[in-house]
């Protein structure tokens, strides 16, 4: 669960919170009470969420016996 602090106390307590952060932790900043950003661990690998990704949608169920002219047919259903 991500904890809320407000931007006054996140920059007088800046490395405290880098090291929750660190350790896993995330933190919503806010100003006046409102969300402004997320301060959250650094992944080391930005193509580790394509892979599980692409992982998943080759998971994903097919749909079978729908033919590729009802499949243009459902198209053009929803463009009218």
């Amino acid at each position: 669960m991500d904890a809320s602090i407000g931007a006054f106390e996140a920059k007088a307590q800046l490395s405290r919170l880098l090291r929750a952060v660190e350790n896993g932790e995330r933190f919503t900043i806010t100003v006046r009470g409102k969300p402004v950003a997320d301060l959250v661990p650094h992944r080391s690998d930005p193509g580790q969420g394509v892979g599980a990704a692409v992982a998943a949608l080759r998971a994903f169920p097919r749909i079978r016996g729908v033919s590729a002219a009802d499949v243009a047919s459902f198209v053009s259903e929803g463009r009218r």
